[in-house]
């Protein structure tokens, strides 16, 4: 690729690409199992309540009291956290690959994503996101949440790059089409070999390592 047309910036989200959800439907279809909860009553609760948490106008706390501590359970609050935080797991191939390009071609790594702050706060620290992305445009920190177009607006103005020398990767192929709008590279997420494929295409690939 020409040295004017390089990709300096990779856009990712966190959940279904770096690591699984956060909070999904089969988390939350187990989490009804393995607490007796009453799964259909928990998911009305959670579709009024989940938007509103992930654009940081509702705490976890909050949101519990909403979703599941509406009336005394037999389990308390930080055995229902723990359950929440451990539903967490990370994609290692793909964060590899990740810091690897950043490596191999001086990327700036930005997310945007839509998470709650406690569960985003904690994916970060525990998977150390933090050591190989420069900064998180989540929806809980700027109180914008895909598919609203403005916070890709703001993780440009933020991020001070050219679209179209930046790419983005999510595995909702709605996001990837919006941030498209803004002339940035759209990858659709669907495995590890078809976006290295991708990113290969645009010119990033990696350099192999020299063993003496």
């Amino acid at each position: 690729m020409k040295k004017e047309n390089r990709i300096t910036t990779l856009f990712l989200d966190i959940g279904g690409v770096l690591l699984s959800d956060g909070w999904d439907r089969n988390s939350r279809k187990t989490s009804a199992e393995t607490f007796h909860l009453d799964h259909l009553d928990m998911e009305d609760r959670h579709h009024l309540n989940f938007e509103t948490y992930e654009l940081g106008k509702m705490t976890l706390d909050e949101y519990l009291d909403s979703v599941v501590f509406y009336k005394k359970r037999d389990f308390n609050r930080d055995e229902f956290k723990t359950f929440m935080y451990e539903q967490s797991r990370p994609q290692p191939e793909m964060i590899t690959l990740i810091i690897n390009l950043k490596k191999n071609h001086h990327l700036k790594i930005a997310v945007i994503s839509n998470e709650g702050r406690e569960l985003n706060e904690y994916r970060i620290k525990k998977y150390k996101l933090n050591e190989f992305i420069d900064f998180f445009i989540s929806s809980s920190f700027v109180n914008l949440r895909k598919p609203d177009a403005s916070i890709f607006r703001l993780a440009l103005d933020v991020a001070q790059v050219d679209p179209a020398k930046s790419i983005y990767i999510d595995n909702q192929p709605l996001f990837v089409s919006i941030a498209e709008r803004f002339g940035i590279k759209g990858i659709w997420h669907t495995d590890l070999q078809s976006t290295t494929q991708q990113l290969n295409a645009f010119g990033l690939t990696l350099i192999p390592m020299i063993h003496e």
